[in-house]
């Protein structure tokens, strides 16, 4: 009888275990080439607790959108048919628990390759997933990056 409540009892301790907060960590990014401009527009979403431990700021502070755009600077580098592109940061917005971050990089007239580096919060958060879809003249592709894979590439 004491084994069968010892055995009772550690098998509720972990399934009560399996229920406990754990946080996930990723962002999204969303790119869409649009043909008129010849520009790649990226949104990107991330939380707003990681972003912030990630920058070290506050997200209502007044210079919090300034560290946002040097951290996607220095951790988002986009090579169009082997070529590096420029990015221009373009806004961001907190909206609660996200904040959206969009920037965009133009001069792109075709793309055969796409070839993106995505460090957004990997130095900060060991499990975090950073996923990329990419719209590009009726075509959709996916990349997923995280440590170790902080660089992926496409063909259309």
């Amino acid at each position: 009888m004491k084994k069968l409540l010892y055995i009772s009892g550690i098998l509720t301790f972990f399934v009560l275990m399996s229920f406990m907060y754990a946080d996930f960590f990723s962002s999204m990014t969303k790119v869409d080439y649009i043909d008129g401009s010849k520009t790649l527009k990226f949104t990107t979403k991330i939380n707003t607790n990681h972003i912030s431990d990630a920058i070290k700021i506050n997200p209502s502070t007044a210079g919090f959108e300034a560290e946002v755009k040097k951290y996607v600077n220095n951790n988002f580098d986009v090579y169009v048919n082997g070529a590096p592109k420029t990015i221009t940061f373009t806004g961001s917005q907190v909206n609660g628990e996200t904040v959206w971050v969009y920037f965009e990089t133009g001069g792109v007239s075709d793309i055969s390759t796409l070839k993106i580096k995505n460090t957004i919060l990997l130095s900060a958060f060991p499990k975090q997933s950073n996923v990329v879809s990419i719209a590009y003249k009726g075509n959709l592709k996916v990349m997923n990056f995280q440590r170790g894979k902080e660089v992926n590439e496409v063909s259309f």
